[in-house]
């Protein structure tokens, strides 16, 4: 039951609210107005180049007279690790293979897709998998790329369910998770 002469709470409050906010010193405007951004620290100031090469760096890892050899490329985006994969196998561009670089690998239809679980890259690859077990420096490529990124801790092979032996740097065959701490002694001094 209501007592006459109260007001329920918002109906007071959306009576108070206009005169309390009348004195907070922020004057009204009739229109719009922009507002100038503010400037952060450390933030870049000065023009931006029409053909700017990309925000983020891709890194792939390439080969070059038996050794892994990273390469940066500039893209817009961070890439899905699938389509990292993608770019990996797809090859160095012309001018990369101008300047020596190479790969293992070729072509995409072996791999059948790439799985993150806690952080490890769980890389499927079909049965007709032309990367034969002893192909170090295919696997290394792989391995490397997708460590790489700061979503990926590990890298881990399976074949229909199975998880799959790959070699390591050294040549020793393991189905433990790999890291680009396995193939260091592959990665060619920059």
């Amino acid at each position: 039951m209501r007592r006459p002469g109260r007001l329920p709470g918002l109906a007071l409050l959306a009576m108070v609210a206009p005169l309390a906010l009348g004195g907070c010193g922020v004057p009204t405007e009739d229109s719009p107005r922009p507002i100038e951004p503010s400037v952060v620290i450390g933030s870049y100031e000065g023009p931006m180049a029409a053909t700017s090469p990309g925000a983020v760096v891709e890194r792939l890892f390439f080969t070059r007279d038996n050794q892994l050899v990273p390469v940066d490329r500039r893209v817009a985006n961070v890439p899905a690790p699938q389509r990292h994969l993608g770019d990996l196998v797809a090859g160095p561009t012309a001018q990369e293979r101008d300047a020596g670089v190479d790969s293992a690998l070729g072509g995409t239809s072996y791999i059948t897709g790439v799985q993150l679980h806690n952080g490890t890259a769980v890389v499927g690859l079909s049965v007709d998998n032309p990367i034969r077990n002893d192909e170090t420096l295919a696997y290394g490529q792989i391995v490397c790329t997708l460590a790489a990124r700061a979503d990926i801790v590990a890298v881990q092979f399976t074949q229909d369910g199975r998880t799959l032996e790959v070699p390591r740097g050294d040549g020793a065959l393991t189905s433990a998770p790999l890291t680009e701490d396995d193939y260091v002694s592959l990665i060619a001094e920059r």
